[in-house]
């Protein structure tokens, strides 16, 4: 799945590559998760310049002309292919955008869930890199939960997923199985700065990675979360085990508190 850090350079290329460029066709081949018709979405959106392109917790805003959005949730399993007119037409098509300049891009998914929406409403919640540390606190503080389970909680805070939430607490040194309310508050100052140190080293390896294509979700730099990855930098060897379904990976030199 797409998290914080994926979206994030995937949002400045789209930028970059469509910004000013007007959408001449939009080609919606999956209506399973659309709660509008087609024909009001082509209407509100075609022949309309692209502002820009912004990440919004764990979805991507198309920012289009007449203060248009367009949300994509990609879910677990949503890409996103750059297209040119030499391309052949990738296989599982949700959405695909024809901008001026034969360019565009297209939105898809095996699974057929990544997800459109217009105008969508603003969350509640605030996006991992812009919390304020109060917030944080209480946050942990009040839940008896587990405490990867808190930060993958997109109702708390949005952007961190499976992979990031298993990074972001390796570098703090705190279990992903420590209880969230036992967890003293100087350990959870210092896992708020790790939320901002490891997701914002990640958007900078990406960037490197990417360049100007999408080259889909990399974790080739990761230091513990991954199948294939048998000790931690340090020498300690990875453990994994579930959290709330999914593979979690941990090693001794976390603390565990319950």
């Amino acid at each position: 799945m797409a998290e914080l850090p994926d979206l994030e350079v995937f949002a400045e290329i789209l930028s970059r590559r469509f910004k000013g460029k007007t959408l001449e066709l939009l080609e919606v081949k999956e209506t399973k998760k659309l709660k509008i018709t087609i024909k009001e979405l082509k209407s509100t959106l075609e022949g309309k310049k692209l502002t820009s392109v912004s990440r919004y917790g764990k979805t991507l805003h198309f920012h289009f002309g007449d203060d248009q959005v367009l949300q994509i949730h990609l879910m677990l399993r949503g890409e996103l292919v750059l297209l040119n007119k030499e391309n052949t037409p990738p296989k599982f098509e949700i959405m695909v955008f024809h901008f001026s300049g034969d360019e565009g891009f297209a939105v898809v998914d095996i699974l057929k869930q990544a997800t459109p929406t217009l105008n969508p409403d603003p969350a509640e919640a605030p996006d991992a890199l812009e919390m304020e540390l109060d917030y944080f606190i209480a946050v942990f503080s009040k839940s008896k939960k587990k405490v990867k389970e808190v930060m993958m909680d997109q109702h708390k805070m949005r952007g961190i997923g499976n992979s990031y939430a298993d990074e972001i607490l390796w570098h703090a040194r705190i279990s992903p199985i420590s209880l969230s309310n036992a967890i003293p508050e100087k350990q959870i100052k210092k896992l708020f700065n790790s939320v901002g140190t490891v997701l914002k080293k990640a958007i900078e390896e990406l960037k490197k990675e990417n360049g100007d294509e999408l080259r889909g979700e990399l974790r080739d730099f990761m230091k513990v979360h991954g199948a294939n990855i048998k000790k931690s930098p340090n020498g300690a060897v990875i453990k994994s085990e579930k959290i709330s379904g999914r593979s979690s990976y941990y090693t001794d030199e976390q603390e565990v508190y319950l």
